[in-house]
This record gives structure tokens, C-alpha cells and sequence, in this order.
């Protein structure tokens, strides 16, 4: 699972928002994706969170060498404003309910 949190000028978030949202389908279809959420921030107007989660490190390690992920790079990262944090967990799923 990863975690990763990052800012753009307000004016901007919706061309990151609209970028993720334009990848969002073909990171959902790569090997091992079992999730793929981007939420824009209800506090601030210009944060934005992605979750991901994935079947494994190796799933997960081929999106970070996916075309995907570097169209992100080459498309937000020169409109991110400070440093992006990404945390990344080991997760055991316990239950599922509903």
C-alpha cells in the first residue's frame, strides 16, 4: 500500500487532478493494482492524496517503472509545490466487511 500526499498552487490542482484521473484506467488494469483512489483535499484547495494498493512489492514496483508513472512525473512534478511524501506500508487485510 502507499500513501502519497502532495500540493500544486489551487490553479493547478485540476490539471493534476485531471491527469490521474486520465491514468486511472490503465493503472487499475496493471498486474497486481487492487486499487487506485486519488481524493483532492476538502481542507485545502490545492493538496491532493492517492492510495494505492497492490498485490505485492513486485506489482507495485512495476507500476514505479511504468509509462504510467512517468507520464505523472513528466506531467505534475513540474507543478508540485514543495516536497511530495509517499509512505509506503506492508498491509495484511484482516476482514473485509459489508
Amino acid at each position: 500500500m502507499a500513501i502519497v500526499d502532495f500540493a500544486t498552487a489551487a490553479t493547478d490542482r485540476a490539471v493534476a487532478l485531471d491527469h490521474l484521473d486520465a491514468e486511472r484506467h490503465e493503472i487499475r488494469a496493471m498486474l497486481g493494482n487492487l486499487a487506485f483512489r486519488v481524493y483532492a483535499s476538502r481542507e485545502d484547495d490545492s493538496r491532493i492524496t492517492i492510495l494505492h494498493e497492490w498485490e505485492d512489492e513486485a506489482s507495485f514496483d512495476g507500476y514505479l517503472s511504468s509509462a504510467s508513472f512517468a507520464r505523472f512525473g513528466e506531467a505534475v512534478r513540474p507543478i508540485i509545490v514543495g516536497v511530495p511524501v509517499s509512505r509506503r506500508f506492508r498491509a495484511e487485510l484482516l476482514a473485509t466487511v459489508g
